[in-house]
């Protein structure tokens, strides 16, 4: 371990990194060796308090690429087995494989990954038996708390440390949940951005622990495992990160691209054109291919996703879920409404199946299903098209003096007038017949957050253009 630094474990350091959703921040600097042992030993305090009911558990931990990763997981599970728990390292794995473990083995996980962050970066994401999920109102805060006041010390023998390879287990599970027995031959360029894709790809388009493998011709792109990101960053929702990509699937006349992000939990698509899929029309995809096999069923989608998402559902006989953004939200909706799927415009997917987790690699193979499903020749974009139905902006982020005082502006501008709706159900969204746009304050930067959608691109550049003179100053 690091030498300890106070700082480390300062108020103001670990509001900067335990976050709503995870642990993040800037290795050493902000998230150390001390301060991973110390969230190792607060996590399992939380987590056999509310499960374990005093008993000594057991928790499964995995990390992706990145050079800090081992060192940081070794002091994390040291301050779990000092408080008695037992700890089952899986080694490198994409998030999802961690959620895997997690499910199948119904102990709590830790995955150590800053996801889609620059290389600087590290983080831990939690959760507790059955992948579900850890956030500031299901025990974070309370890890935050015992971190700052100190970890009371444990009473009993250290918890054993064992190693656990699920690689082969996470592949085939995944390959029983999507059929694609069907599948024809397809071309599909991969770019794996360095991340923990280049682990998980192959082993789930592969033979996958003795099924047969898929008629595919796979063009890896930066599969080497590099933390350093020496390509570009793992943040497919940049489109600046997929043009490596675009150009990749038009030189080789490739049916589809696959991207994924650095821990392999998002998933974007590129047609055979070399556009990119918005990630609502690949929800709007599943959630089709869902109801064929779960008719009737609740289908979550949060309120920046496309319109065409809750036709799409209501014509496929299911029911749309509106929530907000985050996959907390959409976690906890699927739980009380037992929905059989759930998609966010930022390319995570997430299925009931799958313990209600977040899979890039299984939103992958229903986009492999479905296209490889038809008959030769059709295109990725043609079978997209009748879910492709509106003009959107994407989501676009805005610096603001004041996040309240800008938005009461935006609702002042837009909140009066015929077939006007407006809705708080996360930030203010203004909707009318032909168009309809959110905009979202950022929980950690001083940003608005705008998403416009229209029936026709002219509507959609022209509201987006307006709230955006707002939001920086000047006149609708």
């Amino acid at each position: 371990m690091s030498n300890l630094d106070s700082t480390i474990f300062s108020e103001a350091n670990l509001t900067a990194v335990i976050k709503a959703y995870d642990v993040r921040g800037v290795y050493p600097q902000q998230l150390d060796e001390n301060l991973a042992h110390a969230v190792g030993a607060a996590f399992v305090r939380v987590v056999r308090a509310a499960v374990r009911d005093g008993g000594p558990g057991v928790i499964a931990i995995g990390h992706d690429m990145r050079p800090s990763g081992p060192d940081l997981v070794a002091a994390f599970a040291q301050g779990a087995r000092e408080q008695g728990c037992d700890v089952i390292e899986i080694g490198l794995a994409s998030t999802d494989g961690l959620y895997y473990a997690s499910g199948a083995l119904g102990i709590p996980g830790a995955m150590f990954t800053a996801s889609h962050n620059p290389a600087k970066y590290n983080g831990i994401k939690l959760c507790r038996a059955g992948a579900a999920p850890v956030g500031q109102d299901t025990g974070l805060r309370e890890i935050r708390l015992l971190v700052e006041n100190g970890v009371p010390a444990f009473d009993g023998p250290l918890g054993q440390l064992r190693h656990q390879d699920l690689l082969a287990d996470y592949a085939l599970f995944l390959r029983n949940l999507v059929d694609v027995s069907g599948v024809r031959p397809l071309q599909v360029v991969v770019d794996a951005g360095n991340g923990m894709g280049g682990y998980t790809v192959p082993a789930v388009l592969g033979e996958a622990a003795g099924l047969p493998r898929l008629p595919l011709t796979i063009d890896e792109m930066f599969f080497a495992l590099d933390g350093s990101f020496p390509n570009h960053e793992a943040n497919p929702i940049d489109p600046a990160n997929l043009v490596d990509l675009q150009k990749r699937v038009r030189e080789v006349g490739a049916d589809l691209g696959l991207a994924f992000d650095g821990d392999a939990d998002r998933c974007f698509v590129i047609d055979e054109r070399g556009e990119i899929v918005s990630p609502s029309t690949l929800t709007a995809l599943i959630a089709a291919r869902e109801l064929a096999k779960h008719p009737g069923s609740m289908i979550i989608h949060n309120l920046i996703t496309s319109k065409a998402v809750p036709e799409v559902i209501a014509e496929c006989g299911g029911t749309p879920v509106r929530t907000r953004v985050g996959h907390s939200f959409i976690k906890a909706k699927m739980a009380e409404t037992n929905a059989v799927f759930g998609g966010e415009h930022s390319g995570h997917f997430y299925f009931r199946d799958f313990w209600r987790a977040d899979s890039g690699m299984l939103a992958a193979l229903y986009a492999i299903a479905a296209l490889g499903e038809t008959p030769e020749g059709t295109t990725m974009s043609s079978l997209l098209k009748s879910y492709d139905r509106y003009a959107s902006s994407g989501e676009i982020n805005t610096e603001v003096v004041d996040q309240e005082v800008a938005t009461l502006a935006i609702r002042n501008a837009y909140g009066t007038g015929a077939g006007i709706e407006i809705d708080d159900l996360d930030g203010l969204t203004i909707m009318a017949p032909t168009w309809w746009f959110n905009v979202r304050p950022s929980n950690t930067e001083p940003l608005l957050r705008l998403n416009v959608e229209a029936d026709e691109v002219a509507v959609m550049e022209q509201i987006r253009d307006e709230v955006l003179a707002i939001m920086r100053g000047g006149v609708a």
